[in-house]
Formats: structure tokens, sequence, C-alpha cells
């Protein structure tokens, strides 16, 4: 299938509803946390999208220094809300920003230091943290089509199921009868599908897009200068590790699926990348960023696996950012639609994780052990966070974390049953001299 400009727009288009509802979800919630105006969320809102934008760009223009190459979008880390609010309740707003910023340079300082965690991602590791990126957002899924409120009224009523499982029906039937490009973007006509029948429902509300104003300009500091404290600036660090190591899981998914070895100096790049829009977000008034796992699923269903469609994306995201109104209609999507597509977007990245993990040795029993372990802590830990409320709340971030906790499980287990890979010594070494060399 010929990628032409007009179909990378369109998947493009398709990557944007994706990740839409994950990347406004972050400022909404600390907003609304922290008690922001109209005026105030509508800012936070649209720099937010501008900003996913920006920070998407500078992943995929390899630089020297920047840009991993892949076909990742970027948006803001969900594990960054509570600690977030946290910081704002105890210490201002500008507070936040304070520790944004030193986050983000800490961020690039140990680019090069990180990256050296390759040698620690064999196909054992990363299959089973990509199953458990998987395994632990399809419950999200699920509590979308619902509704996305348990508590409401009306969640799980018969009108959200059918609108959800219309949309899932659509993207299956796409993907069975559709060809070429039309079964590439198979999400996207789910998405539209199931927002047509929720609009003749009377279930689409337009009221988000009359309240937008019509253009916003970024402004650098709109909430004051930052401030620094130093246990704020500790806190986001260690929320930047976490959001670090799930970057990590989605390059090597990304890797896998477009069939690009990810050396150490990838991973170098990438992280400065991050880091380097994680200290833009915190000048603009925006959050930490990662990289969004749905849009590792939807690389996978739609087959395309060039950059294109994602610098379509990233323009979109800018563009949206800029004109607040023409942003909010993708917020007119209903939470049920949006859950139908990402349940089989969360179902193709686990799916992506036990396709890398059939490169393992299973007549290794140690192995399944680490696998099983890994996976029940990811799982387990992330369902009932509650099981380390007893704990201080630094460890509880780690623990509440179902990504962080099967890393963590996965790459100890591995290290201690199997140790590490003979070269990683050497590969220590190679990382070392192309580091010595590049600066």
């Amino acid at each position: 299938m010929k990628e032409t400009n007009s179909r990378a727009a369109v998947l493009g288009l398709q990557h944007l509803l994706a990740m839409y509802a994950g990347a406004v979800a972050v400022p909404l919630l600390i907003g609304t946390g922290l008690g922001f105006n109209e005026s105030q969320m509508t800012y936070l809102i649209s720099i937010d999208i501008f900003m996913c934008g920006v920070a998407t760009l500078l992943q995929l223009v390899v630089t020297r220094f920047f840009g991993i190459g892949l076909p990742v979008v970027l948006g803001c880390a969900i594990q960054a809300v509570s600690p977030l609010i946290l910081i704002g309740t105890k210490s201002g707003i500008t507070a936040i920003y304070g520790a944004v910023i030193a986050a983000g340079i800490f961020i690039v300082l140990i680019a090069g230091i990180f990256s050296k965690i390759k040698v620690l991602f064999p196909p054992l590791v990363t299959g089973t943290v990509i199953t458990v990126i998987g395994l632990t957002l399809i419950p999200v899924a699920i509590t979308k089509i619902g509704g996305g409120d348990a508590a409401a009224a009306e969640f799980g009523s018969s009108t959200n199921l059918l609108i959800g499982f219309v949309t899932i029906a659509l993207i299956i039937g796409v993907q069975v009868v559709g060809k070429g490009f039309v079964r590439s973007i198979a999400v996207l006509v789910g998405l539209v599908g199931g927002t047509i029948l929720a609009a003749f429902l009377g279930l689409v509300d337009l009221s988000a897009i009359s309240h937008a104003p019509m253009f916003h300009l970024p402004q650098p500091f709109y909430f004051g200068k930052p401030t620094f404290d130093v246990w704020s600036i500790l806190l986001m660090i260690i929320i930047s590790i976490v959001s670090l190591v799930e970057s990590t899981g989605v390059y090597f998914a990304l890797g896998d699926i477009t069939e690009k070895p990810i050396t150490g100096n990838d991973l170098k790049r990438g992280y400065r990348a991050e880091g380097l829009a994680v200290i833009l977000g915190g000048i603009f008034n925006t959050f930490p960023y990662t990289g969004f796992s749905q849009n590792v699923g939807l690389v996978q269903l739609s087959g395309i696996k060039t950059r294109k469609p994602i610098f379509f994306s990233a323009i979109f995201l800018i563009i949206l950012g800029l004109f607040p109104k023409i942003g909010a209609i993708a917020q007119i999507i209903p939470e049920a639609v949006l859950g139908g597509g990402m349940l089989v977007m969360f179902g193709m990245v686990a799916v992506q994780g036990m396709k890398m993990l059939s490169k393992v040795d299973y007549a290794n029993d140690k192995n399944l052990l680490i696998i099983a372990v890994s996976i029940g802590f990811g799982l387990g830990f992330n369902t009932m966070p509650a099981l380390f409320s007893q704990m201080p709340e630094t460890l509880q971030m780690f623990t509440g974390n179902g990504i962080v906790m099967s890393s963590l499980t996965a790459i100890v287990l591995n290290v201690l049953f199997n140790g590490l890979p003979k070269k990683a010594e050497e590969s220590a070494t190679t990382f070392s001299v192309e580091t010595t060399k590049e600066a």
C-alpha cells in the first residue's frame, strides 16, 4: 500500500484520536484536584495538546543528540497526577513547575547512564513488561465502555454497552473485510461510527466546542515564576525515572514491531528528547511526558510502521493547541466509544508482548518463574494498590504502578537467575566509547 501524504494524514488523525483522551486526562485531573477555574483549565488543556505535539516532534526528528526516530507519540504521564497534586497542595502551583523543570534537566543529564540499561532488557524482560502494560491498561478501557465513572448511576447502562461494543464490532469488521488503506484505519472508522451512533442516541455533548476560545497562544510561566523546592524536585525525579522505565518498554516494543534494533545511542537520544520535552513542559506550564502505549497497539494494528503518520499527528496536535475550538471536537467522543477503541488497542499491546515472549527459552523453568512472578506483581499490585497503604508515600508511587513493579521484578529476577548477558561488559564499553566520540 502506497503511503501518500493524504493517507498518512488520515493515519495521523487516527493516532491523535487514540491518544487524545489520555493526553487531556492529566491536566483535567490535576486542574480539578487543585481547584483551577475555567480559564485556567482552558489554558492547561490547550497548552497540553500543543506540547504533546512538540514533544512528539522531538522524538521523531533524529539529530546527533536528540530523537529516537521511532513512530512514537508522547503524552503526559498519568503516574505524575497524584504527586503533582500533592506538590501543588503543599507548596503551590509554582513549585510544580520548578520540580518539572528540574526533573527534565535531570533526565537530560542521566540519559547516557540510563541508556546502558539496555543489557537489562532481553526479550524475557521486555516481553513481560509490554504484556503487563497492555493487561494493566485493559481495565481502563473497560471502565470507559461502561461510561467512564464506575460510581455514576448510568455506569454500565445498556446504551453505553451498545455504543462500546458497536465500536469494537466496527473495528473488527473493518479488519476482517477491509483491504489496504481502509483496513489500516479500522480504529478511526470505529471511533467515528461509534460517535455517530451516540449522536443519534443523544449522547454527544457539543458544549465543549462552544465554551472553548477561538485562538490561544502558549505563554511561558503562565502560572508565575517557578519555585524550586528540594523535596518536590526529588519527588518529581522519582516519577521521571518511572516514566523512563515505561518509555523504555514502549521503545523496545516499537523497535520490535518496526524491526529496528534499539541501540544504546538510540535510547540515549530518546531519553534526552524526553527530558527536553519535560523542561519545555515546565516552562510552558504542562507536565512530564512519556511514550503512549495505546499508539504502539495502533502501529501494530494498522500495519503502517513509518514515522510519516506520526509527523502529521504531531502537527495536528500543535494546531489543535492553538485553536481550542478545533481541539474541542475530539472531546465530543463519548467515553464508551473511546473505551471500545482502547480495548482493541491495549489488547494489541499485550499481544505484542506475548509475541516478544515467544523468543524466550521455556525449557528453562527459571524463565517461567520470572514471567509468572513479574506478571503477578504487575497485575496484582496495580489492581490492589491499597495493599501498601501503610508504607511511605514515596514507596507507594512504585508499588501502585504495575508497569514499574513488573519491570523491576523481571529485571532483578532475570539478573539473579540468568545473570547479565555475556557481552554486557563489552556493550557497556562500546557505549562509553560512543559517548566519548559524541561528546
